[in-house]
């Protein structure tokens, strides 16, 4: 038995449909967990280390290296059922995306710092820490995620490929169910 048939397997039976419906989605949310991790243990760990006066730019730095692993990622597994533009177009569209994504994750963060003034000694290092938390990692990614989400099916893997890897304008077109299955995990 596949991967794929054991982890839908595991999933309560009336949310199948809309996991299988809704794949890339799912492929893309597990991308960016894994992302969010990545860029939460890098712009931790320069943080906390060498960039201590310099928060905005360990999280920048963080989001650069989440973004590598992100377009890995989303073009090997979360958008591979799309395409429509060669490999090298597609990474420079991806990366200008991801530029444009890392600007609006900086920006609450950016705020939070240097518009409300939530730094050290303005406020407790505790209050400093959750803020910087809260706008960067929390509502930054989120605001960030949003906007790669929509980016990423508009200008970066705009059309579905059809069984043969030829692609599609149809981006609506839904595979057979057996084929929806088999693209969730795979």
């Amino acid at each position: 038995m596949s991967l794929t048939r054991i982890t839908l397997s595991r999933v309560p039976a009336p949310l199948r449909p809309l996991l299988v419906k809704h794949r890339e989605l799912v492929k893309f949310a597990f991308t960016g967990g894994v992302c969010f991790v990545l860029t939460a243990g890098v712009n931790y760990g320069l943080k906390l280390t060498v960039m201590k006066t310099k928060p905005v730019t360990a999280l920048t730095i963080a989001i650069i290296v989440a973004t590598i692993a992100s377009y890995l990622m989303n073009s090997g597994w979360s958008f591979r059922a799309r395409g429509g533009r060669s490999r090298h177009v597609e990474a420079v569209l991806f990366f200008a995306v991801s530029a444009l994504g890392v600007a609006v994750n900086d920006i609450p963060l950016y705020l939070a710092r240097y518009a409300f003034d939530l730094q050290y000694p303005n406020v407790s290092h505790v209050t400093q820490e959750v803020s910087d938390f809260l706008s960067g990692m929390i509502i930054g990614t989120l605001m960030g995620m949003a906007f790669r989400w929509w980016a990423m099916k508009k200008w970066v893997f705009p059309h579905e490929k059809t069984r043969g890897g030829v692609t599609t304008a149809n981006a609506g077109r839904l595979p057979t169910p057996a084929d929806e299955e088999s693209e969730l995990v795979a």
